[in-house]
């Protein structure tokens, strides 16, 4: 038996290992039917008439009109409803949905409605979208009530455009007339899929008393009761939500996704009804944002930065889901962890007619370091200056002021930057070697609340809504409540959370939930010990930022990184060789070791899938490569040699680290790429443009 407090010992098993886990899609009810979605076909389209009379008997159907009354829903804005009743807005927006016996009956049954459409004009790209004469998705745009409405929202009527944030910091044409260099240049990066393990799966249930109850794989069980009690018109503590483990979310199981769906089927078949998405439908589900970015960047001969101005186009997809969220949070990262008296971002967050984007690992800060980062490097050669150097001379340290008018504490991305150069022999030459640095920030303002109850047995119970997706979270909760507590970390349990049972908790979102539980977790152990039997703890971090000014407190504290890459080029055929790849990222203080290198660990390797080869391709609004065939993941054959270390300080308060290593990573990459003359701007830096851009150089005059 471990010492008392003694957490590095796993006694119990592993049910992940077992098999013992038992995820949303295992979840079964007695009598339950299975559901199917039935989706349009079209980018843009009135949808006229849907016809249900080829379906068999047994087959319960959801059609436009038994959804037109209910209520509409959005996390940020209200823009959605449960099947798309007047329009379709994008290839795959759910017009029908079917629910039968077997899956196989319901796919079939799916089959048979006939839908009419009436085709309308579309747009796909983000800046296209804000131009004169675009085709207008939403006329009417409404804050959402949701909690996760939590900052000022800017929409801009009559125009495709949900959010606009801005920062003014200085003034920034004072700034240009200063700076005796002046670099700027667009980046894109494409859309991508998450890609989990375990797709989106949810069982609704609709109690003999008119509750709805629902199983759904989610990292934001709150803020999916608040938007089911807006749709059916309920008092939210009529709406049960049990999170179980996922396999997997990286993002894409936030908010309402099909649980809407399911729920008004089980209320019209009077059963319980179940829903598991094909792969296919994922990449009709949710995916990242793409964005295009533009970056202007001043400065002094000496390396100074005095100036730097920032526009952002996100693309949405057709309803905004978080995506003024990810707007926001883009255009506060992508300054960059400098100091710079003149600072002037405009982010939008756009609607277009591709399927939604949302909540990804990163939120908006890969697009924003990729534009950043790749801009330094630039400025470095304009200037004749060391990146590094360039680097180290304009971060921020203790004491500083952000752009935001936010002071700068526990900095460390100095040191950050010196440990992956040194990793990677950056004194030894730079060639075919790049580094970035990345400053990204955490769910401000939010609230976490826990509850630690005593058992008879001399056990401990610990009741929170933070959701398990394969990152140890539970686990990590377990050991710091039982270190608090002094008992083996086997004594302390975590029980699925049931929104009947626990207490609230913004999300499990933005590398937040250790940081925020574990400070709870302080007050609640100190109750329970005070009392004997039950202790209650909240923690709430407050802040927010203007968005017309972007002035305010954007993050609590800030996740703070570095990558360094070393690279090699065939530059015949434009093939990409990652040779090695090492972070840093500042983790204050490390809970649970072996869980922080494998979330570090895979961080990197999703970055360099977004390096290297992840791009959701389109033809007219369709997904073209919506399968594991086409799109490519990282598999173990390509990576490359992968190091890292997280940087901890004695005294030091925990630090999210789940995200952080992979923002860094493409803007690394591309940076050792541009190393060697080869100047690559749209991710991913594929065979074909680093061919393209390797003859560009080739052939500029000398």
């Amino acid at each position: 038996m471990p010492e008392p407090g003694d957490n590095t010992h796993y006694a119990e098993p592993d049910p992940r290992v077992t098999g013992a886990i038992r995820y949303a899609q295992d979840v079964e009810l007695p009598d339950m039917l299975y559901a199917c979605v039935v989706r349009s076909p079209y980018a843009h389209a009135r949808v006229l008439r849907v016809d249900t009379s080829a379906l068999p008997a047994d087959v319960v159907a959801l059609t436009p009109d038994d959804v037109r009354s209910l209520g509409l829903y959005g996390c940020q804005i209200k823009d959605q409803q449960v099947l798309a009743v007047e329009r379709a807005l994008y290839i795959g927006d759910p017009v029908a949905a079917v629910a039968a016996a077997t899956p196989r009956a319901a796919r079939e049954a799916a089959e048979l409605i006939e839908v009419d459409y009436e085709e309308l004009p579309a747009v796909f790209d983000a800046v296209e979208a804000i131009q004169p004469g675009a085709p207008l998705l939403h006329e009417d745009l409404a804050i959402s009530d949701n909690d996760a409405a939590y900052f000022g929202m800017r929409p801009e009527p009559q125009r495709n455009v949900c959010h606009h944030f801005r920062i003014r910091h200085g003034d920034v044409e004072q700034g240009f007339a200063e700076a005796e260099v002046i670099v700027e240049g667009t980046y894109r990066t494409p859309s991508a899929q998450h890609v989990p393990m375990e797709p989106h799966a949810c069982l609704a249930h609709w109690t003999p008393e008119g509750r709805l109850e629902v199983w759904t794989g989610t990292q934001t069980p709150f803020n999916l009761r608040m938007d089911l009690a807006g749709i059916f018109g309920l008092p939210q503590e009529h709406i049960r939500i049990i999170a179980p483990p996922m396999g997997g979310a990286f993002g894409a199981k936030t908010f309402v996704r099909y649980e809407a769906i399911v729920a008004c089927l089980a209320r019209k078949a009077g059963r319980p009804v179940k829903l598991v998405l094909r792969r296919d439908e994922e990449w009709l589900t949710l995916n990242r944002h793409p964005a295009t970015i533009h970056v202007k960047l001043g400065a002094k001969r000496d390396g100074t930065l005095v100036a730097k101005q920032v526009t952002c186009w996100v693309n949405t997809g057709a309803y905004a889901d978080c995506g003024p969220g990810v707007a926001q949070k883009m255009g506060f990262a992508s300054p960059g962890p400098y100091r710079i008296p003149h600072v002037w971002v405009d982010s939008y967050c756009i609607y277009t007619n591709l399927p939604s984007n949302g909540a990804f690992r990163g939120y908006g800060a890969t697009q924003a370091v990729w534009a950043s980062e790749r801009t330094m490097d630039l400025l470095a050669e304009r200037l004749g200056l060391d990146p590094l150097e360039l680097r180290l001379k304009n971060v921020l340290v203790d004491g500083d002021r952000y752009c935001t008018g936010e002071v700068m504490h526990d900095v460390h991305f100095a040191d950050c930057l010196k440990a992956v150069a040194e990793q990677i022999g950056w004194q030894g030459g730079r060639r075919g070697k790049g580094l970035a640095v990345l400053l990204k920030g955490m769910q401000t303002p939010s609230r976490a609340s826990i509850v630690v109850e005593a058992n008879e047995d001399g056990s401990y119970t610990v009741h929170c809504a933070t959701a398990e997706m394969g990152q140890g979270a539970w686990r990590a909760i377990r050991m710091l409540a039982a270190e608090q507590l002094g008992v083996p970390v086997e004594r302390v349990h975590f029980p699925v959370p049931d929104t009947d049972i626990v207490p609230y908790d913004t999300r499990t979102t933005s590398s937040r939930s250790t940081y925020m539980m574990g400070r709870a977790l302080v007050e609640a152990v100190r109750q329970l010990k005070e009392n004997g039997e039950l202790g209650y703890g909240e923690c709430v971090n407050e802040g927010g930022l203007d968005p017309d000014t972007g002035q305010g407190i954007a993050s609590t504290h800030w996740h703070q990184g570095a990558a360094a890459a070393e690279v090699r080029v065939d530059e015949e055929t434009g093939k990409l060789e990652v040779v090695h790849l090492h972070t840093a990222i500042y983790a204050g203080r490390v809970v649970n070791p072996p869980a922080a290198q494998l979330q570090n660990e895979g961080s990197m390797i999703m970055g360099l899938g977004s390096a290297l080869f992840e791009e959701i391709t389109f033809s007219e609004g369709q997904v073209t490569n919506a399968n594991l065939s086409d799109y490519n993941i990282p598999a173990a054959d390509d990576l490359p040699r992968l190091t890292y270390e997280l940087i901890e300080r004695p005294g030091a308060e925990i630090h999210g680290l789940g995200e952080t290593a992979l923002p860094p990573v493409p803007a690394a990459i591309g940076n050792a790429l541009f190393s060697l003359g080869i100047h690559v701007r749209d991710l991913p830096l594929t065979p074909e443009r680093v061919l393209e851009a390797s003859e560009r150089r080739r052939a500029a005059p000398v």
